[in-house]
């Protein structure tokens, strides 16, 4: 059985995720203590007891998601169950990706905390708020709501961000481009379009600043060859050059997540099996409406979540 590990991206936070592991092993623990140090403040105490309003800020969301999934990997190793034995491939969505390269050894915990804050506030900086904005179109292939998406353009800027599943994408661009979306999917005959509750358009063009920002931060850090391949996003295939990794997380910052064709390469490539390692269960919930065949889905969020992994 192929097995590959998993990682949620922006959305799935929760006060209190993580808090569970950190309390059960001192492994998990570490993990956000090492998080707090590297950001010089006290990340985890946001997490567990803070506002969620604070928690959702760009900022916080990437590095808080990130610290609470490696907590849970760190947890699966303190019973054993280790990536390069128990995963045939990594992968994860927008920010996420981050979080399985930093599990497959790719990068620093630290430097991927600081990475992650950097990348939240660049891509939070990108564009003055209210600017630009995101809607998810249900019930419309990637196909159809890229056809939206440049109808709705007229000289402005509206692309497919978020190939989440083949009945929901998302686009991203300039505030009045997604609206004017938003009208043309429901003509079409989208079963639902909606506005979504983000700060910043993400994955589209108007990113390219923060893109550029990505770029210096990540020159400052050593880049790994991962012990096990990883599906990025942007290329919806396993990549392991660390030269590679570079330039693809750099393109990530404007270019789509193509989530469901990175689901169907590891479909394709054997995996039958998939954890999704931290917060929530967006993940699995997507991957069952894109695998073709059966697929065996996992959440490990929780000490008992680990404790079945083992099991």
């Amino acid at each position: 059985m192929s097995r590959a590990f998993v990682f949620p991206g922006q959305g799935a936070q929760t006060i209190g995720m993580g808090r569970a592991l950190a309390e059960t092993w001192p492994e998990a623990k570490a993990v956000f203590d090492e998080v707090d140090a590297a950001l010089g403040e006290k990340l985890s105490a946001l997490v567990w007891e803070g506002d969620i309003a604070d928690l959702t800020l760009t900022r916080n969301a990437q590095p808080a998601l990130m610290a609470t999934s490696l907590a849970a990997i760190a947890a699966l190793k303190a019973e054993g169950i280790t990536v390069e034995s128990h995963a045939a491939f990594v992968a994860g969505h927008s920010l996420g990706e981050y979080s399985a390269l930093c599990a497959a050894g790719a990068l620093s915990l630290s430097d991927t905390a600081r990475l992650l804050r950097i990348r939240g506030e660049a891509m939070q900086e990108a564009v003055p708020v209210g600017v630009g904005a995101m809607a998810a179109l249900l019930g419309l292939d990637f196909e159809a709501a890229k056809a939206v998406a440049e109808e709705a353009a007229q000289g402005e800027i509206c692309q497919a961000a978020n190939d989440n599943d083949p009945a929901q994408v998302v686009v991203s661009g300039h505030k009045a481009a997604v609206e004017r979306a938003v009208e043309i999917a429901k003509a079409r005959g989208a079963r639902r379009a909606l506005m979504l509750p983000v700060s910043a358009p993400f994955h589209c063009a108007l990113m390219q600043p923060a893109a550029h920002r990505m770029a210096e931060a990540l020159s400052a850090v050593v880049i790994s060859r991962p012990v096990v391949p990883v599906v990025v996003n942007v290329r919806a295939e396993a990549v392991t050059e660390p030269d590679r990794i570079f330039d693809l997380l750099v393109a990530q910052i404007t270019g789509s997540v193509r989530w469901r064709e990175s689901v169907l390469w590891m479909e394709k490539a054997g995996v039958t099996e998939f954890w999704e390692i931290g917060a929530g269960k967006a993940l699995s919930g997507m991957i069952k409406r894109i695998v073709s065949g059966e697929a065996t889905l996992r959440a490990i969020g929780t000490p008992e979540d680990v404790a079945a992994a083992k099991g």
